[in-house]
């Protein structure tokens, strides 16, 4: 099993409009047939000193083994969120664990 985690911190003049449209993008990557279990979050209201709640959105995705990774890297719906939304992008931070 692969854990595929990805921090996203969207630019601070995003609108909301955006980040609605943003969040979309994110829930079409549920539809890539790869894809094993799928969470979207926002930073929880936890106030301590090891967690870091400055980033946008939280993206986890667990693919059965590298090669369900690599078929959603390349997938038309993973490189068409990028085209659209890469440009909202101020930072972003990809955790992979095995």
């Amino acid at each position: 099993m692969i854990a595929h985690h990805v921090l996203f911190w969207l630019k601070a003049d995003t609108t909301a409009a955006q980040l609605t449209a943003f969040r979309k993008g994110l829930d079409s990557l549920e539809q890539i047939a790869v894809v094993k279990y799928f969470h979207i979050g926002t930073p929880a209201p936890i106030e301590r000193a090891v967690v870091d709640t400055t980033y946008t959105f939280s993206l986890v995705l667990f693919f059965e083994d590298m090669a369900g990774h690599d078929v959603y890297q390349s997938h038309p719906i993973h490189q068409a969120f990028l085209d659209e939304f890469r440009i909202f992008f101020e930072k972003v931070i990809i955790y992979d664990a095995e």
